[in-house]
C-alpha cells in the first residue's frame, strides 16, 4: 500500500508539471495526461509499476465522466437538433461502424473484436473539438453546429457500446440474443432509476441542502452515482451505464449546476488518472518498430472519416465547403475510445498489444486536431480549390459591419456580461444606440436571439473594432474585470481612434495608473463605488443632509478612495483575485513588552522597505495617533498594516522580531 501512495505522489506531480506546460503551449490537458502516463510508465522512466492499482483507481474516472455526460445531456436540445443529431451523427456512427468492422475483418480480425476496434475509432474528441471551436468562435457557425450534432450522437452511441462490451464478452455463440437480453435489461433499468430520479432523488436533495453542508451535498452526489453505477454492474451491464443515468436523473432538478461544480475536482483528476493509466500503455520500445502501422492507421482514421461525413452533409443539403470543415472537425479518434479500450481490457476481449497500436493512433490524431480545428477554413479551402474564400473570421467582420453601418455617434460596450448587459438597458432606455462584442459564444448566442445588437470576437483586434464602427462612436465602455484583458483593449481602442472616450470597470483601483497612461478617460471601481453608494443610504437614513453626502462621497473619490482600500479579513477571506493579483489588505499587529519595535520610532524601522503602509496607531487611553515618523512605540500598542498579504508579513516580521 505504501508503494501505492508513493507511486500516486508520483503520478500526481508528474501531471502537474507537463500539464502546466502543455497550457502554456495551448495544447489539451488530455494529451497532458496521456504524455504523463507515457513518460513516468514502465516504456520510458519506469516510476509507477503497479499499473493495475491505478487502473482500479482510473475507473472511477471514466465513471465520474459518463455522470458529468448524464448533468449535460438535454433531451430537448437533442429533438431541437433530431435532423443534424440522427440524420448527419447516426450517420456517421453507422457507417464508419461498419466499414471499420469490414477493415478489420478483411484483416483477419475476430468478428467481435473488429466490431468492437470499429466502435473506438468511430467516436471523435468532444472535449477537444467544442473547446476549440468556443476558441476560435465557431461553436455556433454551420460547420461548428454540424460537429457539435455529430458529437451529440457520438456520446449516446459511446453509452451504447459501452452497454454491449460485456454482452460482446459473455455472448458466446448466441451474439443476437444476448445482445437483445442486454438491450432489454438496459431499458428496464434505465426506466427504474428515472423513476427513483422523478420522485425520490429531488426530496432526498432537497433535505441535504436545507442541512447547508457543502460536505453533506457532495458526499450525496458521489454516493448517487457510485450506487447506481454499482446497481447496473450487478445487474451485468458497465458501470458507466449507471453513472449515465443517475447523471441524466439529476441533470433535470434544479440542483444539476450546484452538483456539476462540486464533483468537477474530483471528476478532472480521477479522469487525468484515467489518460495517465492510457499513457502507461504507450511503450515507445513497442511502438517504433510499429510506427508504419501507426501512422497508417491514424491517416486512414482522418481521410477515411472525413469523407463519410463530408458525404452525409452533402447528403443533407450542406454546402461543400461547410460540409468538408464540419468533416474535419470530426476527423480524430476521442477520449470515449480510451474509455471503450479501458472496458474491453477488463472483459478480456483486446490483447493489450492491439490496444496499443489503436491507442496511440487516437493519441496521434487528437495531438493534430487543434491544427486542425483551426485552420479548417483554410484547409477545406484548399482540398476544394476555392483560391480566395474568405476565412470564416473575415465573413464575420463583413456581416459586422454590415449591421452597423447605418450607426454613428454609439456606444460600443466590450464585454457583455451582467455589467455591460446593465449599462446596455440603460442606454436603451434612453434611446442611445450602441453595439456589444463578447467572447462567450452561448452568451451572445442568447442575447442574439433576444434582438439585441451583439456579436462574437475579441474587442482586442483591431479590424473588428473598425467593423463595429468605432471611427463614428462616441463612446467606448470595457467593462471586463481581467485588468490585463481590458488593458489590452484600450491599448487597440487607442491606436484606432486617439480620441474617443474610453470608461473602464475595474474591481477596485490597484491599476489605476496604467489604466490612466494606456489612455483610459474614467475608471470605475466597481466595489469601492458599491461601498460608496451604501454609505451613502446609510448617511441619507440618517438624516444626514444629501449635500453633505454628496461632499463626502465626493472627497473619497477625489482621495482616490484611500480610506476604502483594503480590509480585515475573515477565516474564509481570499488574499487574491480570480486572476491570481495579490489583494489589498488591513493587519492590526499588538506589539508585546519584547517586541522589537517597542521604544523605536516608525522611521527607524524603516517598513517602508517591505512595501506595507501603516494607517493607524492605537495606544490604550490616548486612542488612534497620528502615524509620523517620529512617533515612538511603545508596548501594548496596535500597529494597523496595509499592504498585500506577503508585505504585511514582513512588515509585521519586522515589528516583531526584526
Amino acid at each position: 500500500m505504501h508503494g501505492f501512495f508513493t507511486e500516486l505522489v508520483i503520478i500526481l506531480t508528474a501531471s502537474a508539471l507537463v500539464l502546466a506546460v502543455f497550457y502554456r503551449l495551448r495544447l489539451p490537458a488530455t494529451l497532458g495526461y496521456l504524455f504523463t502516463g507515457l513518460l513516468i510508465g514502465p516504456g520510458a522512466l519506469g516510476l509507477v509499476v503497479n499499473q493495475e492499482a491505478v487502473r482500479y483507481l482510473a475507473e472511477f474516472g471514466v465513471v465520474f465522466l459518463l455522470f458529468s455526460l448524464g448533468l449535460e445531456f438535454s433531451l430537448s436540445r437533442l429533438l431541437a437538433m433530431r435532423r443534424l443529431v440522427f440524420g448527419l451523427g447516426g450517420g456517421q456512427v453507422l457507417i464508419c461502424t461498419a466499414a471499420f468492422m469490414a477493415v478489420g475483418v478483411g484483416l483477419g480480425l475476430d468478428g467481435r473484436l473488429a466490431l468492437l476496434m470499429a466502435a473506438v475509432l468511430a467516436l471523435s474528441s468532444t472535449a477537444v473539438v467544442t473547446r476549440e471551436l468556443a476558441r476560435g468562435g465557431e461553436l455556433y457557425a454551420r460547420h461548428g453546429q454540424l460537429g457539435v450534432a455529430v458529437l451529440l450522437f457520438q456520446d449516446l452511441a459511446a453509452v451504447l457500446f459501452l452497454i454491449l462490451i460485456p454482452a460482446l464478452a459473455n455472448a458466446g455463440d448466441h451474439v443476437p440474443l444476448t445482445f437483445a437480453l442486454t438491450i432489454a435489461k438496459g431499458l428496464a433499468l434505465f426506466a427504474v432509476l428515472i423513476g427513483i430520479g422523478k420522485w425520490v432523488l429531488p426530496r432526498v436533495f432537497f433535505e441535504v441542502a436545507k442541512t447547508h453542508s457543502e460536505e453533506l451535498f457532495v458526499l450525496a452526489a458521489l454516493l448517487v452515482a457510485l450506487l447506481a453505477a454499482l446497481l447496473t454492474d450487478a445487474f451485468g451491464l458497465s458501470m458507466t451505464l449507471g453513472a449515465f443515468i443517475a447523471g441524466m436523473m439529476l441533470g433535470e432538478s434544479h440542483f444539476r449546476h450546484r452538483i456539476e461544480v462540486e464533483i468537477r475536482p474530483f471528476r478532472d483528476v480521477l479522469l487525468g488518472i484515467f489518460f495517465v493509466s492510457v499513457g502507461m500503455l504507450l511503450v515507445p520500445a513497442q511502438l517504433l518498430p510499429r510506427w508504419p502501422q501507426v501512422l497508417a492507421l491514424t491517416a486512414g482514421l482522418l481521410v477515411f472519416k472525413t469523407i463519410i461525413v463530408a458525404a452525409l452533409g452533402r447528403c443533407l443539403g450542406e454546402d461543400r465547403l461547410t460540409a468538408l470543415r464540419a468533416a474535419l472537425l470530426l476527423a480524430q479518434g476521442g477520449e470515449f475510445g480510451f474509455a471503450l479500450l479501458a472496458v474491453a481490457g477488463t472483459y478480456g476481449l483486446i490483447d493489450p498489444a492491439q490496444a496499443v497500436l489503436v491507442a496511440a493512433s487516437i493519441v496521434l490524431s487528437m495531438a493534430l486536431t487543434p491544427l486542425i480545428v483551426r485552420h479548417n477554413g483554410r484547409m477545406a479551402a484548399f482540398l476544394l480549390r476555392h483560391h480566395h474564400p474568405p476565412p470564416q473570421a473575415q465573413a464575420d467582420l463583413v456581416g459586422m459591419s454590415d449591421a452597423t453601418a447605418e450607426l454613428s455617434g454609439h456606444v460600443i460596450i466590450c464585454g457583455y456580461g451582467r455589467v455591460g448587459q446593465a449599462v446596455g438597458r440603460i442606454l436603451s432606455r434612453e434611446g442611445v444606440a450602441f453595439v456589444a462584442v463578447d467572447e462567450d459564444p452561448v452568451r451572445v448566442q442568447e442575447a442574439l436571439l433576444g434582438g439585441e445588437r451583439v456579436f462574437y470576437g475579441d474587442a482586442r483586434r483591431p479590424a473588428l473594432l473598425h467593423a463595429l464602427g468605432i471611427a463614428r462612436a462616441r463612446l467606448v465602455v470595457v467593462s471586463f474585470t481581467d485588468h490585463r484583458h481590458a488593458l489590452a483593449v484600450v491599448r487597440a481602442v487607442r491606436d484606432r481612434s486617439p480620441d474617443i472616450p474610453i470608461l473602464v470597470r475595474t474591481t477596485d483601483d490597484r491599476h489605476r495608473d496604467v489604466l490612466k497612461q494606456a489612455g483610459v478617460t474614467a475608471i470605475v471601481p466597481e466595489t469601492f463605488e458599491a461601498s460608496l453608494t451604501l454609505a451613502s443610504h446609510v448617511l441619507a437614513l440618517l438624516d444626514f443632509p444629501m449635500e453633505r453626502v454628496q461632499q463626502s462621497v465626493q472627497g473619497v473619490r477625489e482621495e482616490r478612495y484611500g480610506v476604502l482600500r483594503g480590509y480585515f479579513h475573515g477565516q474564509r477571506s481570499r488574499i487574491e483575485d480570480t486572476q491570481g493579483q495579490a489583494l489589498e489588505v488591513r493587519h492590526a499587529v499588538r506589539l508585546p513588552d519584547n517586541a522589537r519595535a517597542v521604544g523605536l520610532r516608525l522611521d527607524d524601522l524603516d517598513l517602508a522597505r517591505t512595501g506595507a503602509e501603516v494607517r493607524a496607531v492605537r495606544r490604550d487611553g490616548l486612542g488612534e495617533l497620528e502615524p509620523s515618523g517620529d512617533l515612538r512605540l511603545a508596548a501594548g500598542d496596535v500597529v494597523v498594516l496595509f499592504g498585500t498579504a506577503a508585505q504585511v508579513e514582513n512588515a509585521e516580521r519586522r515589528l516583531l522580531g526584526g
